[in-house]
Parts: C-alpha cells; sequence; structure tokens
C-alpha cells in the first residue's frame, strides 16, 4: 500500500511539472494569478525573444515547459493548431480541421475566429473550434486523441456567436459551456458524465461568452457558471444545481468570468451594474444566493482580478477601476483606455494588455491608480489573453504570436528585492501619464 501512495505521489508530481506554465484560460488557476518571483517596476527591460506570424484568432496562447501552442482560422474555414518551440518560436507540429462560422452582423466587426483558449492538462491539449466542436491532441506530436462534436452528440444548433466558452480542466474531468447546458467530459476520452442545464435558446441565449472555474463556496466545492443571462452554482461531481441567480443583462451580453471572495460572487454585467452576491447554506437544505451590494460600474469583456479584498475591473467605457469587495465602495477610476484588458497579476503588481497593443504594469493599491510603465508591444489588435510564465510574457494578437522576457540586468534588480511586496516598496519609482502611452521603451 506505502509502495502503492508513493507511486501515485510521484506520478502527481510529474504532471504537475509536465504542465506548469500558463496551461489553460487566465492561467492555471483561472484567476489572472501568474506564480513566479516579482516583476521589475519597470517594461524597459522587457526583452522581444521570438515572433511568429499567426492567421486570425482570439484564442490566448497556452505555455508549458517546453512549448507554446497556439490557435488560429486559416483562409476562413480551416481551424489550426500549432506548437512552437518555447525557446526559439519554431514550429514543431501542427494539426487541423474544417471550421467555418458566420458570427451575427453586429459581431461582424470582431471576425468569423476562433475564440475559445485552449487548455492543458497530462500531455493532451485541449481546442474548441467556432463550430463547438472539441479536439483532444497530444500535446507533444499534435496526434488526435478524439474529438466531441457537441450539436451532432446532443442534436444543438451551433451556437450563433461560436464556441466562446474556454475549457476548463479538474482532475479528470474537463467541464465547458456547450450544447445550450453545462457539460462535463471524461478528459481521457471525450464520453459524457452529465449534462446540465439545458435550454432551447434564441439569438440572445444561445451559446455562452462566459466560462466555467471551480472554487470553495460555502464550504463546498462548486463549478461556478455564468449563462448570458444567470449565475449558477454546481455539484462538479453530479451536475446537481445548487443555486440559481438571475443577473440583469442586455441582450444576454454577460461575459466576464465569475470571481469568487471569501463566500462571496463577484460578477459585472454589460450596460448594467457590479454585483456581490453571498452564497450560504439555506435552512432547507441546498443553498441561497443574495446580493450584497450592487456598484454603478459596469463591467463588459475583461474578467477581473482579486487582491487583498479588492476588485480591479476594466469597464465597457473603457476606464479601469478598483472596488472595495468588502462595501462595494469604488475607490478610484482612471481616464478611457483601450476597449479591452486581459490581466496578470504577480506580487502585488498587474500586468494589463489592452486590445490596442499597449502592456501596462500598474502597482496593484486601493489608494491610487499607480501606473508604472506602459509598452506598445505590438501594432495589430489583441484580443487574446495575455500568457505569463517565469521571466517571459507571450503576447498573442490578430497577426502573430510573440515571446517576451526580462532581460538578466532587470531580474537581478528584482531579486534584490523580491522579499518586500511590491505594493510595500519605496515610492519614487518612474510614474508614466495614465493618458499618453509610450511606444518602445518605458
Amino acid at each position: 500500500m506505502r509502495r502503492y501512495i508513493l507511486l501515485s505521489l510521484f506520478v502527481t508530481a510529474a504532471g504537475l511539472a509536465a504542465d506548469a506554465g500558463w496551461t489553460q484560460f487566465r492561467g492555471p488557476e483561472r484567476t489572472g494569478n501568474a506564480p513566479g518571483p516579482n516583476w521589475p517596476d519597470s517594461l524597459a527591460g522587457l526583452e522581444e525573444l521570438w515572433r511568429v506570424p499567426l492567421d486570425k484568432g482570439y484564442p490566448g496562447p497556452i505555455v508549458d515547459t517546453k512549448r507554446v501552442y497556439v490557435a488560429e482560422t486559416a483562409g476562413g474555414d480551416t481551424e489550426v493548431v500549432r506548437a512552437l518551440d518555447r525557446k526559439s518560436g519554431k514550429e514543431l507540429w501542427r494539426a487541423s480541421w474544417p471550421g467555418k462560422l458566420a458570427v451575427p452582423f453586429f459581431a461582424k466587426k470582431n471576425g468569423d475566429w476562433i475564440r475559445s483558449t485552449p487548455a492543458l492538462s497530462d500531455g493532451v491539449l485541449y481546442v474548441g473550434g467556432m463550430e463547438e466542436v472539441l479536439v483532444a491532441l497530444d500535446a507533444a506530436t499534435g496526434r488526435e486523441c478524439w474529438r466531441v462534436d457537441f450539436p451532432k452528440r446532443f442534436g444543438t444548433p451551433k451556437p450563433d456567436f461560436g464556441y466562446s466558452s474556454s475549457p476548463l480542466i479538474d482532475g479528470d474531468a474537463l467541464y465547458t459551456q456547450a450544447a445550450n447546458s453545462v457539460v462535463k467530459l471524461n478528459k481521457r476520452t471525450g464520453e459524457t458524465i452529465w449534462r446540465v442545464l439545458e435550454r432551447q435558446a434564441d439569438i440572445m441565449d444561445s451559446g455562452a461568452f462566459s466560462s466555467p472555474v471551480i472554487a470553495a463556496v460555502a464550504g463546498k466545492r462548486q463549478l461556478l457558471v455564468q449563462s448570458r443571462t444567470t449565475l449558477h452554482g454546481i455539484d462538479p461531481d453530479n451536475g446537481k444545481l445548487l443555486w440559481t441567480q438571475d443577473v440583469p443583462h442586455y441582450r444576454g451580453m454577460n461575459i466576464l468570468m465569475p470571481s469568487v471572495w471569501q463566500d462571496k460572487v463577484f460578477t459585472s454585467s454589460y450596460r448594467n451594474d457590479t454585483y456581490l452576491f453571498e452564497i450560504s447554506p439555506a435552512p432547507a437544505g441546498g443553498f441561497a444566493s443574495k446580493e450584497r451590494w450592487r456598484n454603478k460600474a459596469k463591467g463588459y469583456m475583461a474578467s477581473p482580478v482579486i487582491l487583498n479584498g479588492y476588485a480591479y475591473l476594466h469597464l465597457a467605457n473603457q476606464r479601469f477601476t478598483c472596488i472595495d469587495l468588502r462595501t462595494g465602495e469604488t475607490k478610484w477610476t482612471t481616464e478611457p483606455y483601450g476597449m479591452y484588458w486581459s490581466m496578470a497579476v504577480r506580487g502585488g503588481k498587474i500586468l494589463a494588455l489592452d486590445e490596442r497593443g499597449q502592456l501596462l504594469l500598474l502597482r496593484a493599491t486601493p489608494e491610487k491608480f499607480d501606473l508604472l510603465a506602459t509598452r506598445e508591444v505590438t501594432g495589430s489588435p489583441a484580443w487574446a489573453h495575455i500568457a505569463v510564465v517565469d521571466d517571459e510574457v507571450f503576447i498573442r494578437d490578430l497577426t502573430g504570436v510573440t515571446a517576451y522576457r526580462w532581460s538578466e540586468a532587470k531580474l537581478s534588480q528584482r531579486r534584490s528585492s523580491r522579499v518586500t511586496p511590491s505594493w510595500n516598496s519605496a515610492s519614487g519609482v518612474n510614474r508614466l501619464s495614465t493618458t499618453q502611452p509610450l511606444s518602445g521603451k518605458s
């Protein structure tokens, strides 16, 4: 028995090592948290390692110890996945399949390209295409392991806006919002384990824009799902619905991922408000949801990051705000920036990429908007989520993917002060204007 336990621990550790990196949408924890040593207070030492041209697509890059995985739509009708060498950008393999879907006219300006960010686990890459076909690929070779065509399996229409929900891997299971429902699959075989929250949807409720996350809430591990109109807590083991909370919406455009703070769920709604819902055991059994506060801030597509009881959120009006989760009070709000931010957080700092290709480094503090540096990193729109692993930053824009790394000089400076949390560092850093982003060096 002891030998079996030791072997299991070894296998688990080996699996974790193999998947070390940025393995799914918004990082290993799906919160934007990027484990690693503190970043410098400047972007000046961020050096380009390589760049690879790509066809258009919105999926964020996935990164492990050896490879970078990217997805794109080629020729308007073929979905392509490539594995690139992490050190050089050299293409190691590619896989492709037919994939074509025309989004409705009011979303046309954002293109018909692949959207869902893949997930990586135990040497397998899971990629969702626009037509709601999920393909499992061997991460080392690109060989197809299995595929699930959700419309064919469940007799549902293809989603009007394409497959936008990014799959979640947990243990031996894969969770996704697909087939106008929430589905749990066996990640090794693609077999359906359960399917819940099925609905017959029109264009305002078809498909999902958000992505699920698992967290402990009110003493129970739950799968948190935001549909286009409603928040849900689901038992990840059996698919039992634990609680439901309606979220005000405009044409079903609730997009960002729900975020957990203590036993509460934070979300923000396009053209509506920002909300904190408290989840607690119900007297008659099960769980209940109660609104603790609401704030007039209106989110849109960018999921927030949460640090020390504060939510940092990019808004539909292009401003960036800090909200006290205890009270719902707005601590500060900036002037307008880009239309979308993807964010990674480490050591009390936020690294944000806006859709204009501007990279911003800021200190996360409720006292003020503390911008340390900003820099133009791409000449084309960058809607894909940023990926950060160790000292490297991977940025996918509409025409390619670029790898950056902080120079050794900057790393030495950072290591000498890495013990101190960055928000307690001495003042006097070079703070740039919040309204005039710089190109090139910060």
